[in-house]
């Protein structure tokens, strides 16, 4: 799906997002963070500042595809890393 940004650019966000987020995760193959730390420290931030929904919606379909491991803290937030073939699928 292709939008446009706030610039007026544009842009294919999901995969967009997904390309950039599984291009961090093997450069930094140790990498784990939750959305907001994605977000802030993953991503190009003048372009996902404000579309936390969508890179929200890219994640979830990375752990869909089984490429991205989802943890839930006891605070209630989600921490993403890349899938390890060790562990069982996330629900």
């Amino acid at each position: 799906m292709t939008k446009r940004s706030n610039t007026g650019s544009t842009v294919d966000d999901e995969g967009e997002v997904r390309h950039s987020v599984l291009a961090y995760l093997h450069a930094h193959p140790q990498a784990a963070d939750t959305l907001r730390g994605i977000v802030n420290w993953w991503l190009p931030r003048q372009r996902y500042d404000d579309s936390c929904q969508r890179v929200e919606e890219a994640l979830d379909g990375l752990v869909k595809e089984g490429l991205l491991d989802r943890d839930r803290l006891p605070g209630g937030e989600v921490l993403y890393a890349l899938k390890n073939p060790t562990n069982p699928p996330s629900p």
